[in-house]
């Protein structure tokens, strides 16, 4: 097997050498930053590459990014995502179109040698291999969306403005209408986003946590 490693932490990118070596497998090139990874790709042909999420230049989703156009380039390269974080929006972007040969585990969820290495070979083979928690994200992440999409312009923007910490009388001048209708936008946000009453959670804070959470979906680079 054939082995694309981009991994900024030297130590880990190191371990995996000397693990996929010892197995008998070959890591035909190795990279710290996510700009390298589509050249490296390009160059080496490997069966799989290994991803991890946060890596130069920015330290946010470079690495994910550079797999979804590794994706797009090379569909018959695996891509293994290997990460302790879990980036929904991309990783969403990532699965879109088919998840064969594509992957997504979580380090610290890790606990045998052999879980990694057969996630591994399964992705390279055109299989696919994903953390429960990542699939459980991602569902949550679409499940959000769907509610938010059910709220009209007007319930938006004041979704839009709580986020900004505004009080209802404080939207209701931004807005200008009255605090009897912001009270009527809020309660319609909680019914759509399937937010009861409840003594353990405060409704606008959730509400708000979904927004910000949910993003706007980025743009096809």
């Amino acid at each position: 097997m054939r082995v694309v490693i981009a991994e900024d932490s030297i130590i880990l990118r190191d371990g995996l050498i000397r693990l996929l070596t010892a197995k008998g497998h070959h890591v035909v090139a190795e990279t710290a930053d996510a700009t390298s990874l589509l050249p490296a790709v390009a160059e080496h042909t490997p069966d799989v590459a290994v991803v991890d999420v946060r890596m130069p230049p920015t330290h946010t989703d470079d690495g994910l990014r550079a797999a979804i156009d590794v994706r797009r380039h090379h569909p018959d390269v695996g891509i293994l995502v290997f990460s302790q974080y879990v980036e929904v929006h991309y990783a969403r972007r990532l699965f879109a179109d088919d998840a064969r040969g594509i992957g997504y585990l979580l380090k610290d969820r890790i606990t045998e040698v052999a879980e990694f290495l057969t996630a591994l070979e399964r992705v390279a083979a055109g299989g696919s291999a994903l953390d429960p928690e990542v699939v459980s994200r991602m569902l949550t992440a679409g499940r959000n969306e769907q509610g938010l999409a059910r709220l009209t312009s007007r319930e938006s923007e004041v979704l839009a403005l709580m986020a900004e910490g505004l009080s209802n009388t404080a939207i209701a001048a931004r807005m200008v209408v009255s605090s009897g209708a912001v009270e009527k936008f809020v309660t319609n946000i909680f019914t759509k986003l399937d937010l009861p009453p409840s003594d353990t959670s405060n409704r606008r804070v959730v509400a708000v946590l979904r927004y910000l959470e949910s993003g706007p979906t980025p743009a096809e680079p």
